[in-house]
This record gives structure tokens, sequence and C-alpha cells, in this order.
């Protein structure tokens, strides 16, 4: 491993502490007292039905399509082995997860869409 890549790891992880500890943060927001309203706010700033890539799930899948194109660069000639993996993950999460989030908000709040 080379030295820029040690530091580019060390962001990388710096960056994953962040989000683990804001994760974190959101979550203990949720057990305390909470109507179905304000659960179905909360979940929808994390998905942004009218715009994907605005959402925490949009942002993630993003980051997973960027890490496929970077397998692509790394080794072109193993037609996609590292990259479709990569490139499905980041299709599942925005529709499998973030549809199945979107059910949850409309669910807990079926009214709220409109507002």
């Amino acid at each position: 491993m080379t030295a820029r890549s040690s530091t580019g790891l060390e962001r990388v992880r710096a960056s994953a502490g962040i989000v683990r500890l804001t994760l974190q943060q959101i979550e203990d927001e949720l057990t305390g007292d909470i109507g179905a309203q304000e659960l179905a706010e909360i979940l929808r700033e994390l998905h942004h039905e009218d715009h994907r890539q605005d959402g925490d799930f949009g942002s993630l899948a993003q980051l997973l399509t960027v890490a496929g194109q970077a397998a692509e660069r790394i080794e072109p000639d193993r037609d996609g082995e590292m990259s479709c993996p990569l490139h499905e993950a980041a299709a599942l999460i925005t529709e499998n997860a973030g549809l199945q989030t979107y059910y949850a908000t409309r669910a807990l709040d079926p009214q709220g869409e409109s507002a």
C-alpha cells in the first residue's frame, strides 16, 4: 500500500466513522417520544422519493456506482466480475430499500405526501 492510498483509506475510515455517529444520533431520536407523522418525516428525509439522488439511499447507491466504475478501471479485462455486483447493489438500494421505505412512510402518514 502506498502512502497516498493509506492516507485515502484513513480519510474513508474517518468519514465512515462520522456516518456511523450520525446514524446513531438519528437512532437516538427514534428512541424518544415520537409519533407516526414525525417518524414518516424522518424516513422521508432519508429517502426523498421525488429526488432519489438527494436522499441517503441515493447517495449510497451513487457511492456503489462510483466504486463499480473504479473496479472497471482497475481490471478492465475481468468482464464485470468485480463491477457488476457493485452496480447491482446500487440498483437494489434504490429500487428495493428505497421503495420499501417509501411504502413505510405512506403507511405511517398517508396524508403527508401532499404536505
